[in-house]
């Protein structure tokens, strides 16, 4: 049961077109976020449909399978683990982040134009 520690597995849409980004070792990592939908029905029997949004971050040779592929709107699965963060702004304000850490992605849908070459 070890290896279930701190695992992430989601489906959804990816929110807005990936954003690369080439660190000055070499190393690619892409940032974008990823919505994930679930259906329920309310206290009066009404389907509702609640939106969670997931930052998303991938690195190396994963990272640029998502820049090649991922747009927004694709669907995808991937899986990962949570990582929390904080920052400082400009103005002094500590902020803190929950990301997603990909170690595998699924492109899932049907196949993209750039995807059929």
């Amino acid at each position: 049961m070890s290896n279930l520690r701190n695992k992430v597995q989601l489906i959804g849409n990816v929110g807005n077109d990936p954003e690369m980004t080439v660190l000055e070792t070499g190393k690619k990592v892409i940032r974008f976020s990823l919505a994930t939908n679930q259906n329920y029905k309310d206290a009066e029997g009404r389907k509702v449909k609640s939106t969670d949004w997931h930052n998303i971050v991938a690195w190396g040779k994963t990272a640029e399978i998502i820049n090649r592929y991922a747009v927004k709107g694709k669907q995808i699965a991937i899986e990962g683990r949570l990582a929390s963060r904080s920052y400082e702004t400009k103005e002094g304000e500590k902020r803190y982040i929950t990301e997603v850490i990909v170690n595998e992605v699924l492109l899932l849908g049907a196949k993209s134009e750039d995807q059929a070459a």
